[in-house]
């Protein structure tokens, strides 16, 4: 959105749609600084659309009640930004909302122009996501559910399924991978409370995360394990500095395995990151380098994935690692 006249028309579709909105929510937004935000309004302004500026901590910005916007009219980068979010939305597990997306690329075609229609259309027939296979997220309710109790920060009950396999994990508590299947429960669904600070889209799956009054602490939930769900009238405090994200890539990076795994990479924290190795497990910045901090039920596995990293690093424990690294490299030679 480098164009300024299309941060102005944004800027008016945002107060359209919230009714009152911050100066430091738009400049979020659109990406910019609050001064920048004040020079929109004022642009919308000269241009005759009343918009009023309220002072103070509850202040903001918003349109003049009864003012009659004109009819909705998009640029080339907002259609190019709705083809492709539609496109991607299939690729999100939510098969519930395959008819509704038709739906919505219907309506969209009926109001454009026919030069948008078409290219709409183009990028539905000609262009190819190559997204990673999402599993089906269940019921779509619940998705909408617990995105409206995350924003609303209202508590819910949830009926939870663990794997029937044990060794897979299920929901993942504050710094690590819970296994809340037990032999002797024969894997019946829990009942527990939960604050949903947020939903987060990763690997093929759709979490939560929050807290759980069960266990009394920051869990992960898999959506297509929540068998059902129900608000409550309870309203809790989000963490201010929570990120739903970040503490799904350092539950799943810091879970609980059988053989601890210490390996030093000779690179820089945002390599390092690039390269995804924040999901092999904790990185711990050096004089000289970064120390991974891990650990795995499957060295074999561990060893393929260092293989791919693209650059240098060396296995401080343990000896075994070493050994299937050996292992790993001489069968890539023999391929070549």
């Amino acid at each position: 959105m480098s164009n300024p006249t299309t941060r102005v028309l944004t800027v008016l579709e945002l107060l359209q749609t919230h009714g009152r909105i911050s100066g430091t929510e738009l400049a979020r937004r659109l990406n910019v600084d609050v001064r920048t935000v004040r020079r929109y309004i004022g642009a919308l302004e000269e241009l005759g659309i009343p918009v009023t500026a309220e002072q103070g901590r509850y202040g903001g910005y918003y349109l003049v009640a009864g003012f009659k916007l004109p009819p909705m009219m998009f640029t080339n980068e907002e259609t190019l930004a709705i083809a492709l979010g539609l496109l991607a939305a299939h690729s999100l597990g939510l098969a519930e909302a395959a008819p509704a997306i038709e739906s919505v690329q219907a309506k969209l075609e009926r109001v454009m122009p026919g030069r948008l229609r078409q290219q709409i259309r183009a990028l539905g027939e000609t262009t190819v996501l190559d997204l990673p296979g999402a599993n089906p997220v269940g019921n779509m309710q619940i998705l909408a559910e617990l995105s409206t109790a995350a924003r609303e920060q209202q508590r819910v009950v949830i009926r939870y399924q663990a794997p029937e396999n044990p060794g897979q994990f299920t929901d993942t508590p504050n710094h690590s991978i819970a296994v809340e299947a037990r032999a002797h429960n024969k894997n019946t669904p829990t009942q527990r409370e939960f604050d949903p600070y947020g939903l987060v889209f990763r690997y093929g799956n759709w979490y939560a995360a929050g807290y759980c009054h069960l266990r009394k602490s920051l869990r992960t939930f898999r959506l297509d394990r929540i068998l059902s769900l129900r608000s409550l009238d309870t309203h809790f405090q989000r963490p201010a500095d929570f990120n739903a994200a970040d503490h799904l890539s350092l539950s799943i990076a810091t879970m609980g395995r059988g053989i601890p795994v210490v390996v030093k990479l000779h690179t820089d924290l945002d390599t390092a990151m690039k390269s995804m190795v924040d999901e092999l497990g904790l990185l711990v910045p050096q004089e000289e380098g970064l120390q991974l901090h891990s650990s795995t039920n499957c060295l074999q596995w561990f060893a393929r994935m260092l293989a791919r990293l693209p650059f240098r690093f060396t296995i401080e424990q343990p000896d075994a690692l070493r050994e299937e690294l050996q292992k790993h490299a001489e069968q890539l030679l023999q391929a070549c």
